[in-house]
């Protein structure tokens, strides 16, 4: 589909005798050697015009030069002539000489060529020899053209391209063996046009070469393949006709020749084996009456073999083949041809008068009509010769080589542009394209109307009207009115501000947006190109340029990024029915719908409140129908009936309503990639299903009043969040009840939409058995089941009917309210026990004092059983039943309630001081120790027992006051306390003493060995993170494999613990998807529990040793903090009770215990906080927050020591 379009040239004038032409790649310039005034002149055609080289005096005898080779490197040109002289020209010479004759080949020399890497030259003579020579003209290889070479080759031909090879139908098997033509060639000359020359030439990877040449024997015409070295590898198959021109392609698998017939001439292609592999013909000459008249010159490949010229006596033909079909695209008025070495598509060409030379530049381009809605409709010029292939593949998507309309022109064309017709306001309003096809030296005019679909009709040929004045181009005009490409004039949005450069940058406004450019175009909204990487990419137009952001190669998670095949470049774009259109590199077409240009159109059209349009988007596209809400929200809501009446298909609201959900596509799936700024989730206002909901209800809102939109009422009622299957239900009974015929309709809708045995169960919820009948005959169950069933609930009184479905329903809540409807109390409790169903009867029953002291008695027994002892105790002091009530308290650990409960019984006074005992026996259990010390205080009457336990909660003042104004009164009441004093109290200080004494050493050995083990720790994994993650098993310095370099398998990295970084990290080491992910999955979620279990541990040397004892630290400082309170009580009492040291010694360690807690937290979590990387470690991924260490405050008159 891509026409060869001039895109630069420039031209040399009044240079006489120009024999040949070379390149030098370096400097991107052509070397030129003339013959003029008996002297050979060699000079450089480049950025400051025609410069001398050198000059030397020219042959007396008649020569021709065979070829003209430049040496980049080292700036020395080869010239070769056909009477064996080899001349070397040294442009810029050191120590040799600036000219310099190699030598001469006695026996002349017939062809010559260089290899592809410059380092050999071979030669062929006029004996029937080739001789190999290095870049230094020392002689690799002498080969003799013998007859004996045909005999290497035993050919079987199988018809390639034959037609007799074609499949013909059932009658094929009686046709003649395929593989055996009617006549086999014996490889006879031409009968004209045979000059008798010798060709060369080389395969692009220099490995072989291909000689062209007559043998005189057998008067045959014979291509031999030759290796590098020399050994003859094949020779080709007889082929009559054939001339001297070849051409090897430099990809490898083709090598091109020129077969003469006596009305045709036709390109033939070999391969390496010498057998035939196709061809095509060549099209009859403009103003040549015999094409015999004009000899095929040469044949030449362009370096990446897209492009084969063949170069007649006095024109260039450009050929490019798509869908193996050769295309004439170029015919250019003058011979003498010479392909870039390294750009594709540019070359020197020489006049046919050799006075003239030209430097042409051309480019792939799609000739394509306007991508501006309404008017994109995919129209494609291509140009075949005197064939111009016009196609709009927005309504007739034909692939190449065929067409829609394949216009006859009076001479090959060389350009083309489409161009839509507009009046002279500049108003298009009709589908109307013109065409302008160029010429040699003038132009015609096309018209086509897509409107009609007529055949397109010829308006305009400056031939016939004599007009061949020049024709304006963006390159300018060549002297004589020879115009080189057409300037396109589209409607394009700012087409200049883009452009590719030679190495594949695609600018804008100057700015490099990407590299690996393969192809772009622009549409109103986007800017679309494929890269090297075979992705499809869209960018979003904005005002500026530098603004303008281009998508990351994530096809998968990007709706700008989509893959596409390899090779594949872009033809042209349909944004109004959002399709691409993609060439692949065989030639054929791929029309793609990219979700960027899918949804910049739906977004579009939701702006411009198009719903139908969106809507039916979506419904071809296969998108999300949320996106129709999500986008604007707000607005959508507001233009419901609008949304209804231009829908207005039932079935297309009911698939737009049964696609709901709750999700925001617009921020999920469908984000929108134009807006720099975040869009606010439409979800997030909204709770619980309220998006679907709200939706549901609009629509049943706006259906309302329209009574042939039943359907979308019950679609609506179904698809809410949950869905309402009774007020779907409901419409059904209505439409039953107004006697409408559309009642079985509606139920199959209704069926289709849920679960038809919901549906059944609803149905039956309402107490309708004639639709739950209705139901049922839509669904799988058996007649024999259901109709007795029915049946059943029909013969029963109403509200017995209802009881009894609400409980096969489970609707046990309703069916309670039918029986206190029906007054059967007993029954009613019986149901009440059986379903746990105690509030709800007791609520029933509130105004009935002795049914709900009843039901308050099966309630309290209920919760006993239950242990909810709280609540029981509740029940039955309301049934003023206090031995339950106090048990349950003493079950509840509620001692207060226990014994005040017992004192109403009354329990005797053995009974009631045995409870408390009890009680108390358990507040120590449970270390209530406070509790226990009141308990022994107020109701057993034991000070001493009081005393201790109050101590032991660190509780010292309450025990003071119980002894010392608490204590039974006696004779020797002060000698009476202080001996409690001594026997009780002190000896409980000293208790309490050993324990925080002991606390204090425990904390200090701990921090003493924990923090020094996490710091070494930690300078170990600085030192070799691999050795600390890893472990070294390598102590003893035996040698260990080195894996390395191994290539990791999903086998290697899944197995045994995973890789290095993926064993202790969260981290996958494979991103991808698929099977092997899925298995790692779980594995990955059997092997977490094992390491969380090892973690827990914190087993030392291994890698969660770190986390373990950074996590007990902190542990740690909590218990010190939680100490504190009671420690500054422990000495306040330990200094009144005379224990001044003991008091200093805990009030030390405290202060020492404290300072160590407070070093060990800005050195451990002061390290933990930093972060490291990547690669760390699970655990040490959810940083611990360092915890706070509560100052401690000294006595003041402790501290003074």
């Amino acid at each position: 589909m891509r026409n060869l379009r001039c895109v630069g040239q420039q031209i040399v004038q009044d240079v006489p005798s120009i024999e040949a032409t070379a390149w030098d790649a370096s400097s991107d310039s052509v070397i030129c050697l003339r013959a003029a005034d008996g002297l050979l002149r060699l000079e450089r055609w480049g950025e400051e015009g025609l410069q001398p080289i050198a000059s030397w005096d020219a042959p007396p005898t008649p020569y021709k030069v065979l070829d003209l080779h430049f040496f980049a490197d080292t700036e020395i040109a080869c010239i070769i002539l056909d009477n064996g002289d080899l001349i070397l020209v040294r442009e810029s010479p050191a120590h040799e000489e600036k000219i310099e004759i190699i030598g001469s080949i006695d026996a002349a020399i017939s062809a010559a060529a260089w290899s592809p890497d410059d380092e050999t030259l071979v030669v062929t003579t006029q004996a029937s020899t080739i001789i190999y020579l290095t870049r230094d003209f020392e002689e690799l290889a002498s080969v003799e053209l013998t007859t004996r070479d045909l005999e290497v080759s035993d050919h079987v031909s199988v018809g390639w391209g034959k037609k007799e090879t074609q499949f013909k139908g059932k009658k094929a098997r009686a046709l003649r063996d395929p593989t055996v033509p009617d006549t086999v060639d014996d490889g006879r000359l031409a009968e004209t046009n045979e000059s008798r020359e010798t060709t060369i030439s080389w395969r692009g990877d220099g490995a072989y070469l291909a000689v062209n040449s007559v043998e005189d024997v057998s008067q045959r015409r014979v291509i031999r393949i030759y290796s590098r070295e020399g050994v003859l590898d094949s020779v080709s198959e007889p082929v009559n006709g054939l001339i001297g021109p070849l051409s090897w392609r430099p990809a490898g698998n083709l090598v091109a020749g020129i077969q003469l017939f006596e009305d045709k001439r036709q390109v033939v292609f070999f391969e390496r084996n010498g057998l035939r592999h196709g061809q095509f013909p060549l099209r009859p000459l403009d103003g040549v009456h015999d094409g015999n008249e004009v000899s095929i010159r040469s044949l030449q490949w362009n370096v990446d073999s897209t492009v084969l010229a063949v170069t007649y006596d006095d024109r260039v033909q450009l050929w490019t083949m798509g869908n193996y079909h050769w295309y004439l695209k170029q015919e250019i008025m003058d011979p003498g041809l010479k392909w870039h070495p390294e750009k594709p598509l540019v070359f020197a060409l020489i006049s046919k008068s050799k006075d003239r030379i030209r430097r042409l530049q051309y480019s792939l381009e799609v000739c394509a009509g306007p991508i501006l809605p309404p008017f994109d409709y995919g129209v494609v010029a291509v140009i075949d010769g005197k064939s111009l292939k016009i196609t709009p593949l927005r309504q007739a998507n034909i692939p190449p080589p065929m067409s829609l309309y394949d216009i006859n022109l009076a001479a090959n064309a060389n350009d083309v542009v489409v161009n839509l017709d507009c009046s002279d306001d500049g108003i298009c309003r009709k589908p109307i394209f013109r065409i302008r096809v160029l010429h040699q030296t003038w132009f015609s005019r096309y018209y086509l109307d897509l409107g009609t679909m007529q055949p397109p009709l010829q308006i305009e040929n400056s031939a016939d009207s004599g007009k061949t004045s020049p024709v304006t181009n963006g390159q300018g005009v060549l002297d004589g009115g020879l115009p080189l490409s057409l300037e396109f004039r589209s409607m394009r949005v700012a087409p200049s501000l883009y452009k590719t450069t030679e190495n594949g940058s695609l600018l804008a406004n100057g700015r490099v947006l990407a590299r690996g450019c393969t192809s772009y175009l622009v549409t109103p909204s986007h800017l679309i190109f494929t890269t090297s990487q075979h992705l499809l990419k869209f960018v979003h137009l904005v005002a500026e340029t530098d603004a303008l952001v281009v998508p990351p190669d994530t096809p998968e998670s990007d709706e700008r990024c989509r893959s596409i095949e390899r090779g594949a470049k872009l033809v042209t774009a349909m944004p109004s029915i959002f399709a691409v259109v993609l060439q692949m590199p065989r030639g054929n077409l791929e029309t793609i719908y990219p979700r960027a240009l899918v949804l910049a159109g739906i977004r579009q059209s939701i702006n411009e409140k198009k719903y139908k349009k969106a809507f039916l988007a979506c419904r071809n596209q296969r998108v999300n129908m949320n996106i129709l809400h999500d986008h604007q929200p707000e607005h959508f809501m507001e233009n419901i009936r609008l949304i209804v009446d231009q829908i207005e298909k039932a079935e297309h609201i009911d698939l737009f309503l049964s696609s709901l959900k709750e999700e925001d596509v617009s921020a999920t799936m469908y984000r929108e990639t134009l807006r720099v700024e975040e869009r606010k989730e439409a979800g997030a206002s909204t709770e619980g299903g309220g998006k679907v909901n709200k939706i549901c209800n609009a629509f049943l809102e706006a259906l309302s009043s329209r009574k042939a939109n039943v359907k979308n009422m019950i679609t609506a009622q179904v698809c809410k969040n949950p869905p309402d299957l009774d007020a779907g239900l409901t419409e059904i009974v209505r439409l039953r009840e107004n006697g409408s015929d559309q009642v079985e309709e509606t139920v199959e809708h209704i069926c289709f939409l849920a679960d038809v045995n919901r549906l059944f169960d609803n149905a039956l919820g309402l107490y309708d058995l004639q639709l739950t009948l209705l139901i049922a005959q839509q669904s799988q169950k058996d007649p024999r089941e259901y109709l007795p069933f029915l049946q059943n609930f029909e013969l029963m009184e109403p509200l017995r009917s209802k009881f009894s479905i609400d409980d096969h329903l489970g609707r046990f809540k309703k069916a309670l309210h039918h029986l206190h409807d029906l007054s059967t109390f007993d029954e009613l409790k019986a149901y009440t026990v059986k379903r746990s169903l105690y509030e709800l009867a007791l609520s029933l029953h509130r105004y009935d004092e002795v049914k709900y002291a009843s039901l308050m008695r099966l309630y309290a027994d209920h919760l006993k059983s239950t242990s909810r002892f709280k609540e029981a105790a509740t029940a039955f002091h309301y049934l003023s039943d206090h031995a339950q009530a106090s048990e349950c308290h003493r079950n509840a650990n509620q001692w207060q309630d226990a014994l005040s409960t017992a004192s109403l019984i009354p329990l005797p006074t053995a009974q009631l001081r045995a409870l408390a005992e009890t009680l108390a026996h358990s507040a120590v259990e449970t270390r209530n120790f406070r509790a226990a010390a009141i308990i022994h205080l107020d109701h057993l009457h034991n000070i001493p027992a009081a005393a201790k336990y109050f101590c032991k909660a660190y509780l010292f003042s309450d025990a003071f006051r119980a002894i010392a104004t608490l204590a039974p009164p006696s004779s020797q009441q002060a000698n009476n306390n202080d001996d409690l004093l001594a026997s009780v109290f002190d000896p409980a200080l000293a208790d309490a003493m050993a324990t925080i004494t002991d606390l204090v050493a425990d904390c200090n050995a701990q921090l003493s060995a924990q923090v020094p083990r996490i710091r070494e720790l930690r300078e170990t994994k600085r030192a070799d993170p691999l050795a600390f993650l890893e472990g070294d098993n390598n102590a003893g310095g035996a040698d260990v494999p080195d894996d390395v370099s191994l290539a990791p398998t999903d086998a290697s990295t899944a197995g045994a613990g995973g890789s290095l970084f993926t064993r202790y990290t969260n981290r996958s080491a494979a991103t991808g998807t698929g099977t092997g992910s899925m298995a790692s999955s779980k594995r990955s979620s059997r092997n977490r529990r094992r390491e969380e279990r090892k973690r827990a541990r914190g087993k030392k040397g291994s890698v969660y040793e770190e986390e373990y004892l950074v996590g007990s630290v902190a542990r740690l400082v909590e218990r010190v903090n939680g100490v504190g309170e009671e420690v500054a009580r422990l000495v306040e009492w330990l200094v009144r009770r005379r224990m001044v040291e003991r008091a200093r010694a805990v009030e030390a360690g405290m202060v020492e215990v404290v300072g160590m807690c407070g070093r060990a937290v800005g050195e451990v979590f002061a390290a933990n906080g930093e972060g490291e990387g990547e690669g760390e470690v699970e655990g040490q991924e959810r940083k611990k927050v360092a915890p706070t260490v509560k100052e401690y405050r000294q006595l003041s008159f402790l501290t003074s020591g």
